[in-house]
């Protein structure tokens, strides 16, 4: 994948994973992005629940029962996996990713501060995280009352995790303030070039600059 600023130097791929607190508007921020970079793929995560109405497997998730997650988990076909609140599984599958990122092609994912770390010590030196932050305890609480369908135990509830989870923000490279989408996006894509032109990443450098010389 050719992008500018790397132009036709052969490259490998990033892992750019996106956390914040529910609320903050990351699903918002990740949409904006795959817009504005349409080669920007996005992991299909395994997951034991059931699935939704108009859900696909293989679109939305890899449907798996219970012994059949535990099997991937344990041939090491996982990168992370995680059990949500004491009940189902949700993982990122491992070979996908690796042939994405060996491919030149950008990855990015929804997962929390666990999942980063999980992801970081899987693929060292292919992922980049960008931790996004409400701009204020109040505002946070409006865009969790604004979203309905939750009680109000529940918006407290998410609150609390909320705190929680900000409290891991410092384990990332970046930290960016939604407080208003646009700029938000523009510093996330401002992060993706950045991690795409990373010398370390360019496997084609040393040749394109043979290349240079005549």
């Amino acid at each position: 994948m050719n992008e500018p600023g790397t132009g036709a130097i052969a490259r490998r791929g990033v892992c750019l994973v996106l956390a914040a607190p529910s609320g903050t508007g990351k699903s918002t921020v990740a949409r904006a992005l795959r817009t504005r970079e349409p080669g920007l793929g996005v992991s299909v995560s395994v997951t034991t629940r059931a699935p939704r109405p108009g859900e696909r497997d293989g679109i939305d998730y890899h449907f798996r029962d219970l012994a059949a997650f535990e099997a991937m988990v344990a041939a090491g076909e996982m990168l992370e996996w995680a059990r949500v609140l004491g009940r189902d599984c949700y993982g990122t599958p491992r070979a996908p990713v690796e042939a994405a990122l060996a491919a030149g092609q950008d990855m990015i994912f929804d997962i929390d501060w666990q999942g980063f770390r999980s992801l970081r010590a899987a693929l060292p030196g292919d992922v980049v995280g960008v931790y996004l932050l409400p701009p204020s305890l109040d505002a946070l609480r409006a865009r969790l009352e604004g979203r309905g369908g939750d009680a109000a135990g529940e918006v407290t509830r998410r609150m609390a995790l909320a705190q929680v989870e900000m409290a891991h923000c410092g384990e990332f490279d970046h930290v960016v303030v939604n407080d208003a989408l646009d700029t938000a996006v523009d510093t996330v894509a401002a992060v993706l070039a950045a991690a795409r032109a990373a010398t370390p990443r360019l496997v084609g450098l040393a040749g394109f600059v043979a290349g240079l010389g005549g």
